[in-house]
């Protein structure tokens, strides 16, 4: 099965309706005085409002009219993700995710992908679909995928395209199927979404698992490679460094030759090989390995 690969954004829900008092705050956000709409926020959340401590909570993760920091913006985003809010689940779930810890991120990201917040649907079913933490179910995968870019979210469409390119159509039906049902499903108390609006600033990007289209260049394109380039591909990750060169030395033959990278990220080690001077030579070197999960990064 191939792996998954997409750059996703952590981004922020449309603001609805909400009280007047947080509502001030997010009018004085949006005509530049951060300072003030956290000091509006600040008595709110303490108290125990979720609107408030998810906004507090993005005022620290930008430094805007507060220092920078991340500790206190997870801190006031769990705070509303346990009071049911789901933007802040989705937004917590990403920031952990980016910082590594995944198994923590895994945890939000499921509660609000189950409530059908579309950027966690897709970090979700883009795990399942890799089996990256989580047990491999790629029908599953397909559901949230489709649901997400029902939803219009661009990167799911991307990858839901990708998709349809490696997946059998048995499994896809069965994927659209289980999506239809989901829909139907009423969400748990806990995962209920939050009855405010959110300040909506600009985001950052995460970089998370995106499908690989299947490669349509010939094999001689990448056997002729020469070794530079932005490109490699990754080929796992694996909890112990030893795993991964294990893996490399099983597979070094269909290599041409090229290099072993061991990319830490949190607990993580991936086995990344290269370089390759394009995607499309990367992507046919993954071709050649199949059924070994790969996929092309870039090298950073």
């Amino acid at each position: 099965m191939r792996t998954l690969l997409l750059a996703l954004t952590i981004g922020f829900a449309p603001l609805p309706a909400m009280a007047q008092t947080v509502r001030s705050g997010i009018e004085a956000w949006q005509k530049g005085d951060a300072a003030e709409a956290v000091k509006i926020w600040q008595p709110l959340a303490e108290k125990g409002d979720a609107d408030a401590a998810f906004n507090l909570g993005q005022a620290y993760r930008l430094g805007k009219g507060v220092p920078l920091d991340l500790a206190q913006a997870q801190s006031w985003l769990e705070k509303a993700a346990r009071k049911g809010h789901v933007d802040a689940a989705a937004t917590l779930g990403l920031l952990l995710f980016q910082n590594g810890n995944r198994v923590a991120a895994m945890r939000w990201l499921k509660a609000a992908a189950q409530a059908g917040e579309p950027r966690a649907m897709l970090m979700v079913g883009t795990a399942m679909y890799n089996g990256d933490g989580v047990p491999e179910d790629p029908v599953t995968a397909y559901a949230y995928v489709s649901r997400a870019a029902a939803q219009g979210l661009a990167p799911a469409k991307a990858t839901l395209a990708d998709m349809d390119q490696i997946m059998p159509l048995e499994q896809r039906q069965k994927g659209l199927a289980l999506a239809q049902s989901m829909v139907g499903k009423k969400p748990s108390p806990t995962e209920a979404p939050p009855k405010a609006a959110s300040v909506k600033p600009a985001p950052p990007k995460v970089a998370t698992p995106k499908p690989a289209a299947p490669s349509k260049a010939p094999a001689a394109a990448a056997a002729t490679a020469v070794a530079k380039g932005a490109w490699r591909i990754q080929l796992g990750a694996f909890s112990q460094r030893k795993s991964a060169e294990a893996l490399y030395g099983k597979l070094s033959g269909k290599l041409a030759g090229r290099q072993a990278y061991y990319v830490a990220a949190g607990a993580i080690v991936r086995l990344q090989v290269g370089p390759f001077e394009s995607r499309a030579t990367a992507s046919a070197a993954c071709a050649r390995l199949a059924p070994q999960p790969c996929f092309p990064v870039e090298a950073r």
